[in-house]
């Protein structure tokens, strides 16, 4: 896969709506680019509706989300429309971007897909972060694109939230208490998210 802080591959591919796209013209914007295997399945739906339920999250930060997979323009316009998905999901059927991001998987022979993978572009075109193993549900990974591109205000919005579940004792509770404290440092360091690594 393209390594974080290299210049993320740039690629043509058409949306749910038919609409072509390339990563060259959200030069300047962050994007949160998302590959995963295939539309209506338990895992993949999960995952988009994570994403979903976080849009204002994004938006507030200028960020724009962006599926791939390897299914095709039809396939995606009844997922988008079954979920009411608010961004946009690519086709690449031909497996342009899925080859040149890596993330090429084969479960059995003739069959081949997308990995649920995750990259962070930043204004710049370069890659900021990679999730390589992303959990369906989605959580953390989520939590983590929000602290990449919050601020202080966002963040002790959802310290509550977080203390509740850790406090609970819920393993993903735990996860995110450490990725708050994480944040909480840099921000109290005078970093901002937005720039750390």
């Amino acid at each position: 896969s393209p390594a974080e802080g290299t210049k993320a591959p740039d690629f043509k591919l058409q949306d749910q709506k038919g609409e072509w796209h390339t990563l060259k013209q959200y030069k300047g914007k962050w994007v949160v680019l998302y590959f995963y295997p295939k539309d209506e399945t338990p895992g993949c739906t999960t995952q988009a509706c994570e994403l979903r339920d976080n849009i204002f999250a994004f938006r507030k930060a200028d960020a724009v989300i962006l599926g791939v997979s390897a299914d095709d323009v039809e396939s995606h316009k009844k997922f988008a429309e079954n979920h009411s998905l608010p961004f946009d999901i690519l086709a690449d059927p031909n497996k342009e971007a899925i080859k040149k991001y890596s993330v090429l998987w084969s479960p059995k022979e003739g069959v081949d897909l997308a990995s649920r993978q995750t990259f962070l572009i930043g204004p710049d075109g370069k890659i900021v972060k990679h999730w390589d193993k992303v959990d369906p549900k989605g959580d953390i990974e989520v939590l983590e694109l929000e602290l990449f591109l919050t601020d202080i205000e966002t963040l002790a919005r959802n310290i509550d939230r977080v203390g509740k579940k850790a406090r609970a004792g819920e393993k993903e509770g735990v996860l995110h208490k450490e990725v708050f404290e994480r944040a909480k440092k840099l921000l109290e360091d005078g970093i901002p998210l937005r720039l750390a690594e």
